[in-house]
């Protein structure tokens, strides 16, 4: 069977690439392992994603916006970040950054339903589910894909987006810096007491980080609570009225009294950034390329953000009569991406190992940052314009600092 594209991995990313390559006249295949029943309905996997301005917009214009219900868009008007037993911490105000809020929450399943949704009807999209790659290949004259079932797929481009442990990226022999921080998290939707008012909460703790992420009722928020592995199991053992305790005792009570209200899923936190995010005939798009530590909040922002660039690239080369896998054009989506992911990639990191670790200089120096970011307002905006620009990347900061302040 031969296709212009392949991409493997109907995540949201591999969709929303599907999607954005609407009416090029490409014809794409589109390879999952799970089956299509499945991505007719996801699972709740119980994790919600913050969504930048940007992001909205990229999602309003491939049709996925208008296709969530108003229960699965949360407002996230402000941001909070506490540490240790502070009662206030550093505030992130909308009004600041010139907009009515800094961003959404949406469910991941929403966003998966919702993408699956725009390409079911797409006739240059040829679903192959239930199938896992067995085999991928790619040289001067294509691209060939060997499949479990026996089937091969020919192509002009292959685009993996099958997850931060990519097994397309290690076939093709890309490496990947992984960084396995040996905590688990536990995401975990849940009601309470007093209201969020639509303000998201970052609290790095005493041996354990906890975060709030105020969901469409007030009353009602996705909470995220990362501890050691053995620390987490003890939890996870527990009945839903012991858990319900744990947690409110965890939050000191700010929240009232807690009760479950959704599946409790954990995961592994490990931060992955592929050395490459391409090879002949070949890109990496999604977490496959950037898999981030979830404490900045940009893991789908910037899986969108690199479909776009890279499918972006395809329209113009297929309008223009070139070829969709010419090198300069990959190396260009590459630069592109790198460029945009490298610095907030490295910085959360850095900023996940400071606020995680409980020795006492560490304490005293995120003290100290914590106080500066309160009291200077030019980095409040600088950390708040990544959520709220819709067009381009995070303003450059110099700029942003010689930005007068309004009267």
């Amino acid at each position: 069977m031969s296709f212009d594209i392949v991409v493997i991995g109907a995540g949201p990313a591999g969709l929303c690439f599907a999607r954005s390559l609407k009416d090029s006249g490409l014809r794409i295949a589109l390879v999952e392992r799970q089956e299509e029943a499945a991505l007719m309905t996801p699972a709740d996997d119980g994790r919600e994603i913050a969504i930048t301005h940007r992001s909205r917009r990229l999602l309003r214009e491939l049709g996925l916006w208008a296709r969530l219900r108003e229960e699965e868009i949360g407002t996230l008007r402000d941001a909070m970040v506490l540490d240790g037993d502070d009662r206030d911490g550093l505030m992130f105000r909308h009004g600041e950054a010139g907009k009515e809020q800094l961003g959404w929450l949406l469910s991941n399943h929403a966003i998966r339903r919702a993408a699956y949704e725009e390409v079911a009807g797409l006739p240059e999209v040829e679903r192959i589910t239930g199938a896992r790659v067995d085999a991928v290949r790619t040289g001067p004259n294509g691209a060939e894909v060997e499949l479990d079932n026996g089937e091969t797929l020919h192509a002009q481009l292959v685009a993996a987006a099958d997850s931060r442990f990519s097994e397309t990226r290690r076939a093709m022999g890309i490496g990947a810096e992984m960084r396995d921080f040996g905590k688990t998290m536990l995401v975990l939707r849940m009601r309470h007491q007093v209201p969020h008012e639509e303000v998201a909460w970052e609290w790095f703790g005493h041996g354990q980080t906890l975060a709030l992420l105020p969901l469409h009722d007030a009353h009602t928020s996705s909470v995220v609570l990362t501890l050691a592995p053995p620390a987490m199991r003890e939890l996870l053992a527990l009945n839903d009225a012991a858990l319900e305790a744990a947690m409110a005792e965890r939050f000191q009570d700010r929240l009232g009294a807690m009760s479950v209200a959704g599946p409790r899923c954990a995961y592994p936190l490990v931060g992955v950034y592929a050395k490459r995010f391409v090879a002949e005939r070949f890109a990496l798009i999604g977490d496959a390329a950037v898999g981030m530590h979830p404490v900045t909040a940009h893991g789908f922002n910037f899986g969108l953000l690199g479909q776009d660039l890279l499918a972006r690239e395809l329209r113009a080369a297929r309008a223009a009569g070139r070829s969709i896998a010419a090198p300069a054009l990959l190396a260009r989506y590459e630069r592109r991406l790198r460029l945009a992911t490298r610095p907030l990639y490295l910085a959360t990191n850095a900023l996940a190992g400071l606020y995680t670790d409980d020795r006492r200089p560490a304490r005293a120096l995120r003290k100290l940052a914590l106080g500066a970011g309160a009291r200077l307002r030019p980095f409040r905006r600088l950390v708040m314009s990544g959520l709220t620009a819709e067009q381009g990347g995070v303003p450059a900061p110099l700029r942003l600092l010689r930005r007068p302040r309004p009267a």
